[in-house]
């Protein structure tokens, strides 16, 4: 008797441990679940890995995305499955708004950069200024100062860019000469939209065709939500296993902040 007691006893343990282990995988399970509702249907987190959105995003940036502001296409699903075509709940991005997008030319590659052309209007960049519809898009500039970046150290002029319609923000201008100062008339066609880089001469974007390395016209369909905020950001070089960059290149001063 007393044998079976403990056969029995070690019988109701090894039961006990199984509905554990059981009820851990559906925990891990529920939290995937609410984590992939949360990143398709509400919000998705994305850094900022180069200096193209300068002086607004900085390489290093953390920001999150929210994904309802255009509606829901198959590029708010993780790994971009075919499972439907255009976009569910649409909303048309405003010119001015900072927007994560499916790179066209392979539809993988997430890109940020500001909406600047809507479906019908005519993009052009003459001597290093910027004409919508024919008309010049006004700019005031703010300072001049010194970034250092892959070409060393270098001077830049800072400009208040205001589109039609009111909205303004902050670019870089490297001065003339640069590749993309002087363009041909982009007209924009029906659901695509012209992206460009705050950071103008330091920026690939709808400028240039994607033969030549460039974004081109980007679709309705590849638009995967609009930037809101910077969480977090770290100066380049910290890394996840060297814990003293965390402290050393923190920028607290960029946590928070409400973007453009």
């Amino acid at each position: 008797m007393p044998v079976a007691a403990r056969d029995k006893s070690s019988g109701k343990s090894s039961g006990g441990a199984g509905n554990e282990f059981v009820e851990i995988v559906k925990t891990i399970v529920f939290a995937l679940l609410i984590a992939l509702v949360l990143r398709v249907f509400l919000f998705q987190p994305f850094t900022i890995p180069s200096a193209s959105m300068e002086p607004n995003l900085y390489e290093g940036d953390y920001i999150v995305v929210t994904k309802w502001s255009y509606g829901y296409s198959k590029h708010s699903i993780p790994g971009s499955p075919g499972l439907f075509n255009g976009r569910i709940l649409e909303r048309s991005p405003h010119r001015g708004d900072i927007a994560v997008f499916k790179l066209p030319s392979d539809n993988r590659t997430d890109y940020i950069k500001r909406v600047i052309g809507l479906p019908g209007d005519r993009i052009q960049m003459i001597n290093n200024q910027l004409f919508l519809n024919g008309t010049l898009v006004q700019d005031v500039v703010v300072n001049q100062t010194q970034v250092a970046d892959s070409f060393g150290p270098r001077p830049v002029t800072r400009l208040v860019e205001t589109l039609p319609g009111g909205k303004d923000f902050t670019i870089n201008d490297f001065g003339p000469g640069f590749p993309l100062d002087n363009t041909e008339v982009f007209t924009v066609p029906a659901g695509h939209y012209f992206m460009m880089g705050d950071n103008r001469d330091n920026s690939v974007d709808s400028r240039e065709y994607p033969e030549r390395g460039g974004v081109g016209l980007v679709p309705a369909e590849n638009l995967v939500g609009k930037a809101q905020i910077i969480m977090f950001s770290w100066s380049p070089g910290a890394s996840l296993w060297n814990p003293v960059s965390w402290f050393s290149k923190i920028r607290p001063s960029r946590f928070f902040t409400v973007l453009d």
